[in-house]
């Protein structure tokens, strides 16, 4: 698997945690995987794919539940640039947060209805990653998904922001 450095995360545990096996057997369980834990897909056959943790720790699991990370853009072998200070971003997302927070609190006061809460909500699109030091942060203003390692921030990759629903 190489350095513990090398570990290139592809996908997420799902928000309710993972279940591992330790061969594609049902028969074999081992343990749950943390919520959003960072995994490094390396291998499928059929619904089944084994996955590597940044500690070398590898299962296998149901691929189909697997969430996807976005992956560095084709034909790029280094980053695309790196910014020094994650604070202006981090502000931003919390910015986002709180104004979907406050909408889902009016909403379910009765302060608006379903209509409005989607209106309001609408452009608000923010995404965010964290385990331990590590986080990857989602700027669609940027258009760029960045990796923080808690003093700086480096494009992971692009968005097509055609894609965006």
């Amino acid at each position: 698997m190489g350095t513990p450095y090398e570990f290139q995360p592809t996908h997420v545990a799902p928000g309710d945690g993972l279940q591992t096996w330790a061969s594609p057997d049902p028969s074999r369980p081992t343990v749950r995987l943390d919520p959003l834990l960072p995994v490094q897909l390396v291998d499928s056959s059929g619904n089944w794919a084994r996955i590597v943790c940044s500690n070398g720790w590898s299962a296998w699991v149901d691929g189909r539940l697997l969430v996807a990370l976005p992956q560095r853009p084709p034909g790029t072998g280094e980053p695309l640039a790196t910014t020094e200070d994650p604070r202006p971003l981090l502000a931003a997302l919390e910015r986002s947060l709180a104004s979907y927070r406050s909408m889902v609190d009016d909403y379910a006061a009765g302060k608006i209805d379903l209509e409005a809460f989607r209106e309001g909500t609408r452009n608000l699109r923010l995404g965010a990653v964290l385990d331990g030091s590590s986080a990857w942060l989602l700027d669609l203003d940027q258009g760029r998904w960045y990796y923080c390692d808690g003093t700086r921030l480096q494009t992971y990759a692009t968005v097509d922001r055609g894609e965006a629903p």
